[in-house]
């Protein structure tokens, strides 16, 4: 069952979000060569405190920590550890937390130092890929004009969506409907309706779509070795088109 939101609800949606923004953009400025994903997590806590905000992941189904690092071929969900970082590697960080009962998540691929044109070409490509979904998250359409517009970017590119794992609803959950898919056809699905609130998020791989869960029971890597990248923005459908919650005002 979707929720829609009411007005005040939204607007502690939009300080949730505006946090996890916020928090997000400190972690990029630590992201160097030698940097340990480790740190970026205790870093993530020390901010959500200060911020006075629950890091949202940490005790989520078990996941022991508040941030989730996707180093390369990591697709989402990869654990934080003591390994460091290498010029070159490229990371993905997801981040949520949760406001006076209200879930933020949001995400962003950085480069690690200098990195390769293709690696530089698959993170642009993801967050375009991210944005055409935006720009469809209007009053009127349907699921499927999302869904269709992150493809149909990201398959031009020459690169694949992964199918197995989706952006969500969110609201006073984490995981709320609908489930969104990063493919789709358009004019399919639902209709979305103003006081919805959605989290886009395209995983994106450079080779094949297939991924497989390491023995943590929580790390998602592409079958094929080939690196990933991952782009996700909290988007409340209004009467005036989409407003991109977890961004920096």
């Amino acid at each position: 069952m979707v929720v829609l939101k009411l007005p005040e609800e939204v607007s502690r949606l939009r300080i949730s979000n505006r946090i996890v923004a916020e928090i997000l953009a400190e972690l990029r400025e630590r992201v160097k060569p030698g940097e340990t994903t480790r740190e970026l997590n205790r870093l993530s806590e020390e901010l959500s405190r200060k911020n006075r905000v629950i890091p949202a992941f940490k005790g989520y189904r078990g996941y022991p920590f508040a941030l989730c690092t996707s180093v390369n071929g990591e697709v989402v969900h990869g654990m934080p550890s003591d390994r460091p970082l290498l010029t070159g590697d490229i990371l993905s960080l997801d981040f949520g937390v949760i406001y006076k009962g209200y879930y933020g998540d949001a995400a962003i691929t950085v480069p690690v130092g200098n990195v390769s044109a293709a690696a530089t070409r698959l993170m642009r490509v993801t967050e375009q890929g991210l944005y055409n979904g935006i720009e469809q998250a209007l009053a009127g359409n349907r699921l499927g004009d999302i869904s269709a517009a992150v493809q149909g970017c990201v398959e031009a590119a020459g690169f694949s969506v992964v199918r197995d794992f989706v952006g969500h609803g969110i609201g006073k959950s984490m995981h709320e409907d609908p489930q969104i898919p990063n493919y789709g056809v358009p004019g399919r699905g639902i209709e979305l309706r103003p006081g919805m609130v959605l989290a886009i998020e395209p995983m994106v791989n450079q080779g094949g779509y297939r991924v497989r869960v390491l023995s943590d029971g929580w790390t998602v890597v592409t079958e094929d070795g080939s690196l990933s990248a991952h782009f996700e923005h909290s988007v409340a459908i209004t009467e005036n088109g989409p407003e991109i919650l977890s961004r920096i005002q």
